[in-house]
Order: structure tokens, then C-alpha cells, then sequence
């Protein structure tokens, strides 16, 4: 199997948009402010971190697929654009194929609370104009469609694991199938639908919404990083339950060497979090939990915690970081990503030499 890198990140979360709002977010560790967000038939709001208004319209909006889209589809398409960088002009040329894999949990909660409180309200009149907006695959279609790719296109259901399942989905299509590249995309967007949905589990969770994005490749660039491994997903069932599941997850995963960096899927609630506290109880260096400054955002979430991985190597000082996540219904999955060494690269001469 070739080795596979990650050329670009990209991100729209509540800290703003882009992975340099995400990381300046992560390296301050202060849980973003909360806002209200009206309940109907509640005079108590629900508490939630969403996505602020960009300080100006990405111009990628603007785009026929892309007016009458919903958040999800615009944080989506916007994150993968970032991730994509200046590949993104070669994509559109024709000249690299690139395939999509985003990756779900709630999907487009807005179009569907519209949609079908028309339907109750009155049958006759609700708008066949919002369905297709309704579908899970809406997002990856849209993305395609303003990428002008006609590749393999993936959209995965699951919770936060799925994310990781991504990435390991990718590195298959990019060993087996004629492609010079992948987009992993993972996000979640926000109505009142989700968060009450979430308050059922826990009144102290925190609902937050968004998209991130992992562009990988068999090329390196100098900016990239390698993924170095996708551990297998270890699923809760009666006979392997989270605890379990997370240990045989970690057991995969490098012990902590010093330069190493944890990126956890913990919510700072310890009954949720039990089990991967108990997972990781014996790793000694830094650890970051990206859920506790931006709140649960499923899929999202644990795309930041991949994006902030590589911008955490591209800073430099790290040699490594692990990615767990114990996600919330499913499965532990877990991820290694490390720094590349100045001497995968050629140096200039070398290139014009070859």
C-alpha cells in the first residue's frame, strides 16, 4: 500500500472561518460563549455554539448549485475548498481527479424542520422545491457539482467515527482506484431539531455546528503530513461495550513518546467520557479536546480534531498525534497522524534533475 498524506485541512466552525480561526480557538483553551437559540413551544431557549456570519461572502456561494443551498452544503463546500487550496484550479480543469466522501450524522436538520412543518401545516402547499435539499447526499452532490468532478462521490451516515472511517475509506479509493486525491469532509449544521435532540442524552451538552475537511493524496507536498494509520472501528455491542471498544481501539495506537500530542472526543462530561478517560489513562504528554471549546458537533467534531492534528504538526514541535474517538452510538475508531522529515523532499536541484 502506498503511503498516504495530507495535503490541506480546511474548517468552518464556531470559532470562525477557517483552520487558523480553529487553532488560534484550541491554543487559547477557553470554551467558546454560548448563545441562545429559540425551542418553539419553549420560553426557555436551548444553549448552543454556532458558526458567526464570515466577515465576507465566500465567492464560491454565489455559484448556481450553491444559492439556494443550506448551511451544511455551504460549511461543507467552503472547508473543502480551504483543504483544496491551489489544487483547486487543477480539479476544475480536468486535470486531477478527486474523490468526495462526506460524512453525516443529523445531515440538513434546517431544510428538513422547513420542509416537513409545511407538510403538517398544510400538505397542498408544502414546496417539492426544498425536498431534494432534504438528503443526506445533498452536500456531496453540491460539492461535485461545483468541482465539475465526475469521480467516485461517498456519502457516509454514521457518528463521529465515521470521520476516520473516511479517511480510511479514502486511502483504499486512492491505492485502488485512478485517482490523484481525496476529500474527507465531516459536517453538521445547526437547528433547533439537533440540539434539543442532544439535551435528551445530557442537559449540559452543548450543541455546536459546522465542517471540516482532510484533502489526502500519495503525493507529499511540504506542507503536508502523513497519515500513518486508521485503527479498526471497534463497534458497542452487548458483548463489546464502550469501555471495551475504546481499549481495543487505543491498544492499536502508539504509546506516547515525548513530542506527541492526544487529541480526544471528550465533552468534559465524565459520564460520557468514562470510557476513554479510562482508555488513555496511562498517556503522559499534552492532550487537547476540541468538544469542550466548540461543543458536540459529531462528524464536524471530530473532522477538527484531524484538522487541528496537521495544523498542530505543520506548527512544528511535534513529531506525532493521536486521534481517538468514541463516538456516541457506534463505534472507538482511532487515528495517527506524524510530521514528515525535511528529507522527503527533494530539494531543488533534485526536482530539476528528475
Amino acid at each position: 500500500m502506498s503511503r498516504i498524506f495530507v495535503r490541506g485541512a480546511g474548517a468552518v466552525s464556531p470559532a470562525g472561518w477557517g483552520v487558523a480561526a480553529l487553532s488560534a480557538a484550541a491554543v487559547a483553551g477557553d470554551p467558546l460563549p454560548l448563545r441562545d437559540l429559540p425551542r418553539p413551544g419553549w420560553s426557555v431557549p436551548l444553549r448552543i455554539r454556532s458558526v458567526p456570519p464570515p466577515p465576507a461572502a465566500p465567492a464560491c456561494l454565489a455559484h448556481p448549485r450553491l444559492r439556494r443551498a443550506g448551511q451544511l452544503t455551504q460549511h461543507t463546500v467552503v472547508a473543502a475548498l480551504e483543504a483544496l487550496g491551489t489544487d483547486l484550479a487543477e480539479i476544475q480543469a480536468g486535470r486531477l481527479r478527486v474523490g468526495i466522501i462526506v460524512c453525516l450524522l443529523t445531515g440538513i436538520v434546517a431544510y428538513s424542520r422547513r420542509f416537513y412543518e409545511a407538510v403538517l401545516q398544510d400538505p397542498a402547499t408544502a414546496s417539492p422545491l426544498l425536498f431534494p435539499e432534504t438528503v443526506f447526499n445533498a452536500p456531496a452532490s453540491h460539492l461535485a457539482a461545483y468541482l465539475g468532478a465526475g469521480t467516485i462521490n461517498y456519502t457516509l451516515v454514521g457518528d463521529e467515527g465515521s470521520f476516520l472511517q473516511g479517511l480510511a475509506l479514502a486511502a483504499q479509493w486512492i491505492n485502488d482506484e485512478p485517482l490523484d486525491g481525496c476529500l474527507v469532509v465531516g459536517g453538521e449544521e445547526m437547528d433547533w431539531p439537533a440540539p434539543d435532540a442532544l439535551r435528551h442524552f445530557s442537559r449540559r451538552a452543548v450543541h455546536g455546528s459546522g465542517a471540516g475537511a482532510l484533502y489526502l493524496s500519495a503525493t507529499p507536498t511540504a506542507a503536508a503530513v502523513e497519515l500513518a494509520a486508521v485503527t479498526d472501528s471497534f463497534t458497542f455491542t452487548l458483548t463489546q461495550s464502550r469501555t471495551l471498544a475504546a481499549r481495543n481501539m487505543r491498544a492499536q495506537l502508539p504509546a506516547g513518546a515525548p513530542g506527541e500530542l492526544l487529541c480526544l472526543s471528550g465533552r468534559n462530561l465524565s459520564r460520557f467520557d468514562a470510557a476513554e478517560t479510562a482508555a488513555w489513562a496511562d498517556w503522559t504528554g499534552p492532550r487537547l479536546a476540541p468538544k469542550e471549546i466548540f461543543g458536540e458537533a459529531f462528524t464536524a467534531s471530530a473532522a477538527w480534531q484531524c484538522a487541528l492534528a496537521c495544523a498542530s504538526l505543520r506548527g512544528g514541535g511535534l513529531a506525532a498525534v493521536n486521534v481517538s474517538v468514541v463516538g456516541g452510538s457506534q463505534q472507538a475508531i482511532g487515528a495517527r497522524f506524524i510530521a514528515l522529515p525535511s528529507r522527503e523532499f527533494p530539494m531543488p536541484d533534485e526536482r530539476n534533475q528528475s
